[in-house]
C-alpha cells in the first residue's frame, strides 16, 4: 500500500496550516490498527488537507492513496474515507461559475475541477463497495455513487437492485437518499425516480423506509406526494415509536400473495414487485459492465445567486458567545453500529462530534428519523400549512427526542417562512415545563428569536422564568455573561414580568452584555431600571475595560431616554480612555441625543466637539446637539461638511442627521440629490430619505427607494419606514404594487440558505407591519 508516497514532493505543497510534509503520516494514520490514530488522522485530513472543503495541490496528490485505502478490506473505518473522497470530488463547477471566477480564484477553481475529474474517474470502485462486508462502507458508498459516477442510470439500477437484499436498515435509507440525489442532479431522471419512490412510500415493509421515500419524493418530485402527507407521516412516526428496534429484513407473512421482496418493494420495473431474491449480499455489477439502460441527457446544475451582505442601519445585539464544546464520555456502541469500526473518545473535532452524536442518539430506536424529517421539511418547502401541522403533531409526541427535533425544526420553519404560527408557538412554549433540560433549553432558544410572535408562549415563558432564577444570567468561559434565553424572549415581548430578572442582572458583579438591549424592548415597563443603570454607570472605571462595562448600561439608558443620567453619561464622554474611546464616545453621544432637552447641561461639551468638522465624532456631536438644543445654525455647517467625507459611513451618518433637521436643512437638497447616483447603495437610500425629509419632494425619493428595494432586499425595512411616514401610497402606484407583492410573498425577505441572524424574524415582521401601514387607506384590500 502507498507505493510511491515517499516520491511525492509533499514539502513543496501547502495545506491550510502550512507545509504539507505531514500528509504522508496522516494517510498512513488512516490505515492504522489503532482507532484513536485513525480518528486523529481523519480529523487532520478534514482540518488541514481538505479544510472547510478547500482543495489544495496536496489534496489532489492524496486522491490515489485514498482510493487504495477504500478498496483494501484490511483497513478499518473505510466508510469515513469514502465520505472524504465524496467531499473532495463532489464540487460542481458549471459555466455560470466559471464566468464569475476572478484571477485570485483561478487556481482554486482549477483544483476543484481536477479533484472532481480525478475522483469521478475512479468512482467505479464504489460499485464494488455497495456490497462490502463493512456496513460503514455500504453506508457511504451509495451517496458517493450518486454524487460522483458519470452514469446515473446505472447507479439507479444498482441502488434498486441492492435495496431488497441489504440487511442494514440505515444503509437501506442511504440507498433511498442516493436515489433522491441522482434525481436532483439529473433532472431528466426525476420522473423515473419519483415513481419508484412512490411505490416505496406505499409498499415498503419498514416505516422508516417509507418515511425515507416520502422525504426524497418531497425533494425531487413533490407532485408525487400523497394529498394526505401529514397524517401519513404522523402514522409512520407512531409506528416507529411502537416498534423502535427496526429489523433490517423481515420475512414475508405467508399467504399474502403480494410477491413482495424482503424489502417490501419492487426490485425492478415500475409496474409492481417481483419475487424477492435471497437476502444474502450479492456482488455488485462490475464497474466497467455495459449500461443497464441508455444514458439520458443530464441537466446541468445551475449556480445559486450569492446572498447579499447585510448592512444594518441600527445597532443590533452582540452575538452571544458560544459555549465551548466539552469532551464527553463515549457512549456504548449500539448493536446496529457493530461492524462499523470501533469509535473511541478523542480530543479531535471529529471525535467530539461523534461522541456528541452518540450522546444525543443514545436510546433512540431510530436515530436517523430526525434527519428524514428534516429532509421532508426541506422538500415540502413553501407548503407552510402542511409543515406546521406535521410539526404540531411531532410536538405532541410522547417521545421527548422527537419533540426536541420538532422544536428545532419549528424554529427553522418560522425563520424562513411567513404564516399563522400561534398554535405551533404555543406548543413550543409547552415544552418549557418539561423536566428534560435539553427540551426546555431548545424551546427557550427558539422563542428568543420570535420577538412578538412568541406572544402565545408568554405565560409559559413567565412560569419558566419564575421557576429557574439560576438561568436568568449565563456565564461563559471566554466572554462576558449574557442573559438567559427565557429572559430575552420575555423581554422582547415587552412583558413586564421580565423586569425582576433584569434588575437582578444589574446587581451582579459583571453586568450581562445584552441587558441594555433587553431594556429597550420593555418601554415604560422598564422605567424602574433607570436608577440601577445610572448607579452602575457611575461605578464604571475609566480604564481600558470601560467600553465593555459601560456599553450595556448606556444602551439601556438610551432606550429609556433617562435624561436624569446626563451627568453620568457626560463623565463617560469626557473621560473616555484611548482604548475603544471612540466607541465609548459614540455610545455616550447617542444617549445624550436620546435624552433631548433633558441633557441641556451637555451643550457646552457638544459645541466643543463639533469644532472638528468632517470627523465622525463631529457629526455625532452635531446630531446630539440638534436633539438637545435645536440649534440648526450651529449644526448645519458641520453636517454639510460630513456629507463630503471620504468615508461612506460618515457620509451616511451626516445624511441621516440632516434628514432629522427637516426643512431647516433644505439648502442641502442639491447635494443630497447628487448622491442618488452614488455607487454605494446604502448611501443612496439614506440620501433619498433625507432628500424627502428636507424638501418634501416624493417623486425622486420614491423612485430611488424602489430601485434599491429591487437591488438589495436588506434595505427593504428602511425603505418601508420612509414610505410609511410619507402616508398612504397612491392606489395603483409602483410603490403600492411593490408593497402588496411583499405582503403576499410567503418567504421571508431576509431568509438565507445556510445561515440566519438572530433578528431576522423580527426584521421581517417589522417589514410586513410597515408595508401594511404604508398601504392603509390606499384602497380596499390594502392590508392583506
Amino acid at each position: 500500500m502507498f507505493s510511491g508516497i515517499d516520491e511525492v514532493d509533499w514539502a513543496s505543497m501547502e495545506h491550510a496550516y502550512g507545509p504539507a510534509d505531514d500528509v504522508p503520516e496522516l494517510l498512513r494514520g488512516l490505515a492504522s490498527d489503532d482507532p484513536a490514530e485513525r480518528e486523529a488522522a481523519l480529523d487532520g485530513m478534514y482540518g488541514a488537507v481538505h479544510h472547510q472543503g478547500d482543495v489544495y495541490a496536496c489534496t489532489l496528490a492524496c486522491i490515489p492513496f485514498l482510493f487504495e485505502l477504500v478498496v483494501d478490506p484490511g483497513v478499518q473505518d473505510r466508510g469515513g474515507v469514502v465520505e472524504l473522497l465524496t467531499s473532495i470530488g463532489g464540487f460542481d463547477l458549471d459555466e455560470d461559475d466559471e464566468a464569475e471566477i476572478d484571477e485570485d480564484e483561478i487556481e482554486g477553481a482549477a483544483n476543484y475541477a481536477m479533484a472532481a475529474a480525478a475522483v469521478t474517474a475512479g468512482a467505479g470502485v464504489f460499485f464494488e463497495l455497495i456490497a462490502d462486508e463493512d456496513p460503514g462502507v455500504r453506508l457511504a458508498a451509495p451517496l458517493a455513487l450518486a454524487t460522483l459516477h458519470r452514469h446515473p442510470v446505472r447507479v439507479l439500477a444498482l441502488l434498486r437492485e441492492r435495496l431488497p437484499v441489504e440487511p442494514d436498515e440505515e444503509v437501506r435509507l442511504a440507498l433511498v437518499e442516493a436515489a433522491g440525489r441522482v434525481a436532483l442532479r439529473h433532472r431528466p431522471l426525476a420522473e423515473r425516480v419519483g415513481k419508484w419512490l412512490g411505490l416505496l412510500a406505499s409498499r415498503a415493509d419498514s416505516p422508516g423506509l417509507r418515511l425515507a421515500a416520502l422525504a426524497q419524493l418531497a425533494r425531487c418530485s413533490p407532485d408525487g406526494l400523497p394529498g394526505d402527507v401529514v397524517p401519513v407521516v404522523s402514522g409512520l412516526l407512531r409506528e416507529m415509536r411502537s416498534a423502535p428496534e427496526e429489523s433490517g429484513v423481515r420475512e414475508e407473512s405467508a399467504g399474502t400473495g403480494t410477491g413482495a421482496s424482503p424489502g417490501g418493494i419492487p426490485a425492478r420495473g415500475d409496474d409492481g414487485p417481483e419475487p424477492g431474491p435471497d437476502t444474502t449480499p450479492t456482488p455488485a455489477p462490475a464497474a466497467d459492465s455495459d449500461p443497464v439502460e441508455p444514458i439520458e441527457p443530464v441537466e446541468p446544475v445551475r449556480a445559486v445567486d450569492p446572498v447579499q451582505p447585510v448592512e444594518p442601519v441600527q445597532a443590533v445585539e452582540p452575538v452571544q458567545p458560544v459555549e465551548p464544546v466539552q469532551p464527553v464520555d463515549p457512549e456504548p456502541v449500539a448493536p446496529a453500529e457493530a461492524g462499523r469500526g470501533e469509535h473511541v473518545a478523542t480530543p479531535t473535532l471529529v471525535g467530539q462530534l461523534r461522541s456528541l452524536s452518540a450522546q444525543e442518539n443514545a436510546g433512540r430506536g431510530a436515530p436517523w428519523a430526525a434527519d428524514l424529517l428534516r429532509t421532508l421539511h426541506v422538500g415540502l418547502d413553501d407548503r407552510v400549512g402542511d409543515r406546521t401541522a406535521l410539526l404540531a403533531d411531532q410536538l405532541r409526541s410522547p417521545d421527548r427526542r422527537q419533540r426536541i427535533d420538532a422544536v428545532r425544526m419549528s424554529g427553522g420553519l418560522i425563520r424562513a417562512w411567513r404564516g399563522p404560527y400561534e398554535e405551533l408557538v404555543a406548543l413550543v412554549g409547552e415544552q418549557l415545563a418539561d423536566p428534560e433540560p435539553r427540551l426546555a433549553e431548545a424551546a427557550s432558544h427558539v422563542l428568543e428569536e420570535l420577538f412578538g410572535l412568541a406572544a402565545p408562549a408568554a405565560d409559559a415563558l413567565a412560569a419558566r422564568l419564575a421557576a429557574d432564577p439560576g438561568g436568568w444570567v449565563r456565564t461563559w468561559a471566554g466572554g462576558p455573561p449574557g442573559l438567559g434565553s427565557t429572559v430575552k424572549a420575555l423581554a422582547r415581548l415587552g412583558d413586564p414580568r421580565a423586569v425582576p430578572a433584569l434588575a437582578a442582572a444589574l446587581e451582579r458583579e459583571q453586568v450581562a452584555h445584552d441587558v441594555g438591549f433587553a431594556v429597550g424592548h420593555l418601554g415604560a415597563a422598564a422605567r424602574p431600571l433607570a436608577g440601577p443603570l445610572r448607579r452602575r454607570l457611575a461605578e464604571v472605571e475609566l480604564d481600558e475595560g470601560a467600553y465593555d462595562r459601560a456599553s450595556p448600561l448606556l444602551a439601556g439608558l438610551t432606550a429609556l431616554r433617562a435624561g436624569e443620567a446626563a451627568p453620568e453619561v457626560l463623565r463617560m464622554l469626557r473621560g473616555a480612555p484611548e482604548y475603544r474611546g471612540e466607541w465609548l464616545r459614540s455610545a455616550a453621544l447617542r444617549a445624550l441625543g436620546a435624552f433631548g432637552p433633558a441633557a441641556r447641561e451637555a451643550v457646552p461639551e457638544l459645541r466643543a466637539l463639533i469644532r472638528r468638522p468632517g470627523t465622525a465624532s463631529a457629526t455625532e456631536a452635531a446630531e446630539a446637539l440638534w436633539a438637545v438644543s435645536g440649534d440648526a445654525d450651529a449644526v448645519l455647517p458641520v453636517l454639510i461638511e460630513g456629507l463630503q467625507s471620504d468615508q461612506v459611513h460618515d457620509r451616511r451618518s451626516a445624511a441621516v442627521a440632516l434628514g432629522a433637521l427637516g426643512p431647516r436643512a433644505a439648502v442641502v437638497a442639491p447635494r443630497l440629490r447628487g448622491l442618488l447616483a452614488h455607487d454605494e447603495l446604502w448611501l443612496r437610500v439614506d440620501a433619498a430619505i433625507a432628500l424627502w425629509e428636507v424638501s418634501g419632494r416624493t417623486r425622486e425619493t420614491v423612485a430611488a427607494l424602489l430601485t434599491a428595494w429591487e437591488q438589495n432586499r436588506h434595505v427593504r425595512v428602511r425603505v418601508a419606514e420612509c414610505l410609511a411616514r410619507m402616508g398612504p401610497v397612491p392606489e395603483g402606484s409602483a410603490a403600492a404594487h411593490v408593497l402588496r407583492s411583499e405582503l403576499v410573498s410567503v418567504r421571508r425577505h431576509n431568509a438565507m440558505d445556510g445561515g440566519y441572524g438572530s433578528h431576522d424574524i423580527h426584521e421581517d415582521e417589522k417589514l410586513l407591519a410597515l408595508c401594511r401601514q404604508a398601504l392603509r387607506g390606499a384602497g380596499k384590500g390594502s392590508t392583506p
